[in-house]
């Protein structure tokens, strides 16, 4: 979805479309302590999944091995301008992952419970698409396309660097949270960036659609 195509911020628009997005993972996890399944899928998203960007011939590099895991201080995303700080988030009382706060929609959630960035899985993070006056930190994540670089920061400096190999938007009606938090390949370190798209639903007061950007670890260095 180019920048002419996403809707133009309004009231009360902060929180929806992410606090949808995870609160299905908050009973997607749920789901899974009830059966004791993977939480895994390696199967590809097909149905009613529409491509953003997947672009035939896009040459991937390799995997990297996953690493131990870092807790993210720090999220690059150059190509569409995106530069951020990464605070850990925890599950609130209704089992959804707290997303940053509304007062600091320039910040992106780590849901800290989970897989760490680098760590073999997926580890996810979330941020606003806008506030009531202006653009917020994810924005512009639907622009992202494969092939494109995402870097992350550690706690002690270390950085790792993700490769993009798929731009999503899931509507609400055929979102499947293990599709979309679930690793795609098994022994792989992943990434999730997540955030609402589609337009602006105002009786139901949320988007309708969610922008998923996956990616995987390409390379680390240290700081």
């Amino acid at each position: 979805m180019s920048s002419e195509d996403r809707p133009a911020s309004g009231g009360g628009r902060l929180l929806t479309g992410v606090a949808w997005a995870v609160l299905l993972l908050g009973l997607w996890l749920w789901g899974r302590e009830m059966t004791n399944g993977p939480g895994g899928s390696s199967a590809p998203t097909t149905g009613d999944v529409a491509a953003v960007g997947r672009p035939l011939g896009v040459p991937l590099p390799p995997a990297h091995p996953p690493v131990g895991g870092t807790a993210p201080r720090h999220l690059a995303v150059p190509s569409i301008g995106i530069t951020a700080p990464v605070v850990p988030r925890g599950l609130d009382t209704s089992g959804a992952v707290d997303p940053p706060p509304y007062h600091q929609p320039s910040k992106v959630g780590w849901y800290g419970s989970g897989t760490a960035p680098g760590a073999e899985g997926a580890a996810l993070l979330v941020g606003h698409v806008d506030t009531e006056s202006k653009p917020a930190v994810f924005y512009h994540l639907s622009a992202a396309r494969p092939g494109e670089k995402i870097r992350v920061t550690g706690a002690g400096g270390e950085r790792l660097e993700f490769t993009i190999d798929d731009v999503q938007v899931f509507t609400r009606e055929r979102f499947d949270p293990q599709k979309v938090y679930g690793p795609r390949e098994s022994d792989r370190a992943e990434l999730r960036l997540i955030t609402c798209g589609g337009t602006y639903d105002k009786k139901a007061r949320t988007y309708t659609a969610n922008v998923v950007v996956s990616a995987y670890l390409t390379g680390t260095s240290q700081g």
